[in-house]
């Protein structure tokens, strides 16, 4: 009489597993270990890209001298030198939050401002420490000139909207459903919301958003971060970046 083993029956209290057991238990390792190999490179495969974003310490410890704006949000507009063109560099602080409390006394004053860069593209910003960082200039130091803002034209854009600060490279990804929450939490603390647009104006497929009235971005554009959305609004250039002002938007899904 064949025993349980031999009859292709397993028995826990038996210390031999039975050779037709055996071999279906090795042919399901295998093909499990290498099915989940091989999803795990598909995926990989296929997750966009979380963007080339980074830090940049362009300054080394130093300053850069401007101009103060705080409409939309603060922004230090940076005056050309020999063959260096004007900036218009938007502005956050440290965490969660913008710098409208400390940049407001310096509206249309000479700043002195410090800090580290975040870079993606042609999209940056500078994140400003904390202290001296964001100051007034010198008494010596005059008023830097600043070229008027310059009205691109009326305009109808798909695209998704999220913070300045992560769009630019602090967190990976800045950008997709994925990072909605963070961006939200960075734009109510007041960091500058972008516009990433999937066609381009002049170049530029990054835009610093705002109301249609030059002001912070509608408080009903919060609900529509890190989607696709439809933005119809005129857009200003101050020296190298772009001013969405929007006036419509509607879900991109629908539009």
């Amino acid at each position: 009489m064949l025993k349980p083993a031999e009859r292709g029956f397993f028995v826990g209290y038996f210390k031999k597993v039975p050779a037709d057991v055996r071999v279906l238990m090795i042919g399901f390792i295998v093909f499990f270990v290498a099915g989940m190999a091989s999803a795990s490179v598909f995926l990989s495969l296929n997750t966009e890209s979380p963007g080339a974003g980074s830090y940049a310490d362009e300054l080394h410890g130093e300053h850069l001298t401007g101009t103060m704006e705080v409409n939309p949000y603060p922004i230090l507009r940076v005056a050309g030198t020999g063959t260096t063109p004007p900036r218009a560099i938007m502005l956050a602080g440290s965490g969660k939050f913008g710098v409208d409390d400390r940049a407001l006394p310096l509206a249309g004053k000479a700043a002195r401002v410090g800090g580290i860069f975040v870079k993606r593209g042609d999209l940056e910003m500078l994140l400003v420490g904390g202290g001296d960082e964001l100051k007034a200039a010198d008494q010596a130091s005059a008023v830097p000139s600043v070229s008027a803002p310059q009205d691109l034209g009326r305009w109808r854009l798909t695209g998704e909207i999220c913070d300045g600060k992560c769009g630019a490279g602090a967190m990976k990804p800045g950008t997709g459903l994925a990072h909605k929450a963070c961006a939200n939490l960075c734009i109510s603390g007041g960091v500058p919301p972008v516009f990433v647009s999937t066609a381009p104006v002049d170049g530029r497929i990054f835009f610093m958003l705002a109301s249609k009235d030059g002001g912070p971005m509608p408080a009903g554009l919060l609900d529509k971060t890190s989607v696709p959305v439809v933005l119809e609004g005129t857009i200003e250039r101050r020296d190298d970046l772009f001013i969405f002002k929007v006036e419509r938007f509607a879900d991109g899904a629908g539009a």
